[in-house]
């Protein structure tokens, strides 16, 4: 009997009793875990092909231990520039020893609810933090508000001194028609920049 699981991202067929090598897991040595994302089993007589993962399905392995892998030569070479450069690496491996495969029956992996409860208080944690960072910013606004007020009221005072201080020579057309248009003066959008400048003048 064989089946085809995959195991910390890729895919391997796997047998009873069979060691294989994978990619580095987080269980300490001696542990027993638990993989139930199986694609295919065949137990001598029939073959079962999951759409994707077969439920109920899993391999059950123990963690032999930890180690790295052979060393690969990373090299990289650029002819006629001087480029030469000359890496190793060692992956890091976890031994597992396959115990079991599982046709039917068994059950979800149980780590994701744990990881689901951990992070649980830390957002209930979060929450009151944040309402009193909404708080302490509303006196603030509060504040705002009255200046933003105050500001509006200030320049409708000063409103009657600047008019009497306007440069219309540096105004353009459209800002010169825009002022004629507030002062009431009829025709301003037939005259020139000179009469328009005369008429707001007067």
């Amino acid at each position: 009997m064989y089946a085809i699981v995959e195991i910390a991202g890729q895919q391997f067929k796997v047998a009873k009793d069979q060691k294989l090598f994978v990619h580095r897991l987080q269980d300490k040595e001696g542990s027993k875990v638990s993989f139930d994302k199986v694609f295919l089993l065949d137990d001598g007589k029939k073959v079962t092909v999951g759409a994707p993962a077969i439920s109920g399905a899993a391999v059950e392995a123990k963690v032999v231990g930890h180690l790295k892998g052979d060393k690969v030569i990373v090299f990289k070479k650029k002819r006629r520039k001087g480029y030469r450069v000359k890496n190793g690496h060692r992956q890091a491996l976890t031994e597992l020893m396959v115990e079991k495969i599982v046709a039917s029956g068994a059950k979800p992996a149980a780590a994701k609810p744990k990881a689901e409860k951990a992070p649980a208080p830390a957002k209930a944690e979060e929450k009151p933090k944040s309402a009193k960072a909404q708080k302490a910013p509303a006196p603030a606004k509060a504040e705002e508000k009255p200046k933003a007020a105050k500001a509006e009221k200030a320049p409708a005072k000063k409103a009657p001194a600047k008019e009497a201080k306007v440069d219309y020579s540096k105004m353009t057309v459209a800002e010169l028609k825009a002022a004629a248009k507030a002062k009431g003066i009829s025709g301003y959008t037939s005259l020139k920049k000179a009469e328009l400048i005369a008429a707001l003048n007067q």
